[in-house]
C-alpha cells in the first residue's frame, strides 16, 4: 500500500465511485467535464455535513435564521454586485496544444515549484510581480511574466502562448416564452446576493435586531475554464454561507469572533489541528477591510475550504443605489453619546464554506488503508473513519445465517431502529466480508443477530474503528447508537 499523497488522492477518487459516493455526471455519454453526481452514500454524507453546519449556525444561535433564495434573480442584482463587469479570470491559450489555462494559476504553479526547490527569493519576486499585474488588471504584463519565467504548457511543454484576455465566469440564459422578447438572466455565481436582497424582508418579518445573521445552503454556478482536482473546482457546486449584519465600527471585532468560531467547527470533527491553517489575504477585494481563508492540507497541498470576510457595507449600499430602495436599519439602541444610533446601513461579516470541498476534505481525512496482517496470514481493510454523526449509514444489521429465524429477528430489530437511524440490512457473504463492506462506507456499528439472540434477546455490536465487539441487549441498541451518533457530541 502506497502512502504517497498523489496515490492517496487517486485512491480516494476511485473509492468514492466504487462505494457510491461520487460519480462522473452523464458517464454513459462519456461524462461532462467538471460536473459530478453524488451517489447513494455520497448524498447521505453530504446531507449530514449540511445538517452539522445548519445546526451550528442556525439552531445554536438565536439571532441567526435561514433562507432559501431563488437561483434565478433579477439581472440588475449582478450589475450591482459587480459580477457583470468584473467576475472574470485572466485566460491564456497555448497555440500548440490548443489548451486554455488561467494565467494566474500558471504563475502560482511556478511560484510553488520555486518554493519546493528552495528558491524562495525567486518565488517572492514572482509573487509580487504577479500581484501587481493582477491589481492593475495588466493583462499584457501577465503574459510577459509567463514568457520571462519560461513557463511551459503543462501538457506538451510548448512556450507558444497567445495574449491574455478576460473570460466572464457567469452562465447566462434567457427567460421568457418568446426568445425575441426574452431577458438575459444568469445562473447565480454565488449564494450571498440572495441574502443581501432579502435582508430587509428577513429583518422586518423576523423582527431581527442588529447583530443578526442569515444563513443559506444552495447551488451556485461558474463557467470555470480550468476545472481540475476532482470536486475541488466544479462548474456546479454548493455553498454554505452566513452573512452577519453588524453595527458599523464593530465589524473587526465580529470578524475575529467568527474566524475563531469557524475553525472550532472544523476541529470538532476530530481533524488534526496541524491539517488546518489560516491564510490572510493581503490583497483585499475592493469591498473588504479584512479577509482570511481557512485552508486544509489536501494531498496536493493546502487549499481554501472556507472564507471569512469583512465586506463592510458595500453590498447593501450597492443594492440601495441600483434598486433605489432604502437598505437602512433603524437602531434604537443608545450610543456612547447617549443618543440612538439611528439609521445606518449595516456592515457584514461573511462566512462562506464550499460544501463540495468540505465533502472531499472529510473523505480524505477519514480514508485509511489499514494493514491487519499477522504472522499467520495477510489481511487488510479500507476504512472510512467518519465521525458517527456524519456517517452515511449509522448501523448495519446482520443475521448470522439465512435460516433458523435469524433473518426475521434481524428484520424485527431493524424495524424498531430505522425510524431514528439510517440502517442497512445485509445477509449475503460471510460476516467478515460484510464487515469490510461496511468499513469501506464508514458505518460505525455493525450488529449481528445469532442463535443466542433467540434465547436471551442479546446481540453482538462491533465498533468500526477498534473492531472490538461486545454483547448487549437488543432493547438497549436505541440508546447505545443514539448516544454515539448524537449531535451533542459535536455541538455540546
Amino acid at each position: 500500500m502506497s502512502n504517497a499523497p498523489e496515490d492517496i488522492f487517486k485512491n480516494v477518487i476511485s473509492h468514492a465511485k466504487e462505494y457510491g459516493f461520487v460519480f462522473p455526471s452523464s458517464e454513459i455519454y462519456d461524462g461532462l467535464s467538471a460536473v459530478y453526481d453524488y451517489g447513494q452514500n455520497g448524498v447521505e454524507l453530504k446531507n449530514n455535513i449540511k445538517t452539522y453546519w445548519w445546526k451550528a449556525m442556525v439552531q445554536m444561535n438565536e439571532n441567526i435564521v435561514g433562507l432559501d433564495s431563488a437561483i434565478f434573480m433579477h439581472p440588475m442584482i449582478w450589475k450591482a454586485s459587480g459580477h457583470v463587469d468584473g467576475f472574470s479570470d485572466p485566460m491564456i491559450d497555448n497555440k500548440d496544444s490548443q489548451k486554455r489555462y488561467r494565467a494566474d494559476q500558471l504563475l502560482e504553479d511556478k511560484i510553488a515549484a520555486y518554493d519546493q526547490e528552495g528558491k524562495t527569493d525567486l518565488a517572492e519576486l514572482l509573487q509580487s510581480e504577479m500581484d501587481a499585474a493582477l491589481k492593475n488588471e495588466d493583462l499584457p504584463r501577465l503574459r510577459e511574466l509567463i514568457i520571462e519565467y519560461e513557463i511551459t504548457d503543462p501538457i506538451g511543454g510548448s512556450k507558444n502562448w497567445t495574449e491574455v484576455r478576460q473570460f466572464n465566469l457567469m452562465f447566462s440564459t434567457q427567460m421568457g416564452a418568446i426568445a425575441g422578447e426574452a431577458d438575459v438572466v444568469y445562473l447565480r455565481p454565488e449564494t450571498a446576493q440572495g441574502i443581501f436582497v432579502n435582508y430587509l424582508n428577513v429583518q422586518k418579518s423576523g423582527r431581527m435586531k442588529i447583530p443578526f445573521g442569515i444563513a443559506q445552503i444552495g447551488k451556485a454556478f461558474r463557467n470555470e475554464v480550468i476545472a481540475r482536482q476532482f470536486i475541488i473546482r466544479m462548474r456546479e457546486f454548493e455553498q454554505m454561507e452566513m452573512q452577519y449584519f453588524v453595527r458599523p465600527g464593530t465589524q473587526l471585532e465580529w470578524f475575529e469572533k467568527w474566524k475563531e468560531t469557524r475553525l472550532k467547527w472544523h476541529l470538532a470533527l476530530g481533524t488534526a489541528p496541524e491539517k488546518y491553517r489560516y491564510h490572510e489575504h493581503t490583497k483585499l477585494a475592493h469591498y473588504a477591510d479584512a479577509a482570511f481563508d481557512i485552508e486544509f492540507e489536501f494531498p496536493f497541498g493546502f487549499k481554501e475550504v472556507e472564507g471569512i470576510h469583512s465586506r463592510t457595507d458595500f453590498d447593501l449600499s450597492q443594492h440601495q443605489k441600483f434598486s433605489n430602495k432604502k437598505m437602512q436599519y433603524f437602531d434604537p439602541e443608545l450610543g456612547p453619546d447617549g443618543k440612538p444610533y439611528g439609521n445606518y446601513i449595516p456592515y457584514v461579516i461573511e462566512t462562506s464554506i464550499g460544501l463540495d470541498r468540505m465533502f472531499l476534505l472529510t473523505m480524505i481525512n477519514a480514508y485509511e488503508e489499514e494493514d491487519l496482517s499477522t504472522e499467520e496470514r495477510q489481511d487488510s481493510r479500507t476504512v472510512l473513519h467518519l465521525h458517527p454523526c456524519l456517517a452515511p449509514v449509522k448501523a448495519a444489521i446482520f443475521p448470522l445465517t439465512k435460516k433458523d429465524g435469524l433473518p426475521e429477528k434481524a428484520r424485527e430489530i431493524m424495524d424498531a431502529l430505522k425510524v431514528d437511524f439510517n440502517l442497512q440490512y445485509e445477509e449475503k457473504d460471510t460476516i467478515g466480508r460484510r464487515y469490510r463492506r461496511q468499513d469501506a462506507i464508514g458505518t460505525p456499528f455493525c450488529i449481528t443477530v445469532d442463535h443466542q439472540t433467540l434465547e436471551d434477546d442479546t446481540v453482538t455490536i462491533r465498533y468500526r474503528d477498534t473492531m472490538q465487539q461486545e454483547r448487549v441487549k437488543a432493547a438497549d441498541l436505541q440508546k447505545i447508537i443514539g448516544d454515539l451518533v448524537s449531535w451533542k457530541n459535536l455541538l455540546g
